[in-house]
């Protein structure tokens, strides 16, 4: 049984979590962290997310709800994540985390706790989309610079990143498979006189509203012919599955950076 402690367990992601670990075989809830100050620290978890009582009390004692876990689950803000990391360095507890919005700063404090410990961090943690990865990076190498190629995506109103961290990665793969510069193609958004199209950039559109959970599409606009790969997300539940394999995966594992596709067997 692998022991999981939930990061922002009082959070609409933090309640699926919970709910999901209780519905996964081979793991077990034994920490709920959340920030101080909020009304519900000391509620039980399991009462908090609607399945009943679990006997663990949400807490903002990060060491105290670390000790008795195997692996912590983050699904939260870059610095409530980072500031999790050396504690889970020190005590050799893996991570999964599902945050994203990192700065180059943040994500090298990663890799370096990851010399340590095992992470498993990737943009999106959905299985799904893990699949979109793989078939948009086949795509991109058979088409080669014979399609232009546009991300585009959709969240709710409160997602405070554009463009998203799976838009981003998407375009990372996408930039490596056509041997491009990621930094130097990338396009956000036109607006204005901005001229023709280029054949080398890749194009990214952030829409917003409502409470769309998340929806990415990639265009592969050649001449006379196109295509559209999309993923949609109509629940946080598939998030929180593959936050579970990740979790029963990566316990006995060296220390390193993993992602969902090392998880899932696709590399």
């Amino acid at each position: 049984m692998v022991a999981i402690t939930i990061s922002g367990a009082a959070g609409r992601m933090g309640r699926t979590l919970i709910q999901t670990v209780r519905d996964t075989p081979g793991l077990e809830l034994v920490g709920a962290l959340e920030r101080s100050g909020i009304e519900q620290l000391g509620q039980d978890a399991g009462e908090l997310a609607g399945i009943g009582r679990l006997g663990v009390a949400l807490t903002d004692d990060t060491r105290a709800a670390l000790l008795p876990c195997a692996v912590l689950i983050d699904f939260t803000a870059p610095s409530a994540t980072l500031a999790k990391l050396s504690l889970c360095r020190e005590l050799g507890i893996a991570m999964v985390i599902g945050t994203t919005g990192f700065d180059e700063a943040g994500r090298a404090a990663i890799a370096a706790a990851a010399k340590d410990i095992p992470i498993m961090t990737t943009p999106n943690m959905s299985v799904g989309v893990n699949v979109l990865f793989r078939l948009v990076e086949m795509a991109a190498k058979a088409l080669g610079d014979g399609a232009d190629v546009e991300v585009i995506e959709t969240h709710h109103k409160q997602k405070v990143d554009a463009p998203s961290g799976t838009a981003v990665k998407l375009g990372e793969i996408l930039a490596t498979a056509l041997g491009r510069d990621f930094a130097a193609v990338a396009v956000h958004g036109r607006h204005g006189q901005v001229g023709a199209r280029t054949a080398k950039e890749i194009g990214f559109h952030a829409l917003r509203g409502g409470d769309i959970v998340g929806d990415h599409t990639v265009m592969f606009a050649g001449m006379g012919e196109r295509i559209e790969i999309t993923h949609r997300a109509s629940s946080r539940t598939n998030f929180a599955e593959g936050a579970m394999r990740a979790a029963l995966w990566l316990p006995d594992k060296a220390p390193g950076m993993y992602d969902l596709q090392d998880v899932l067997g696709l590399r």
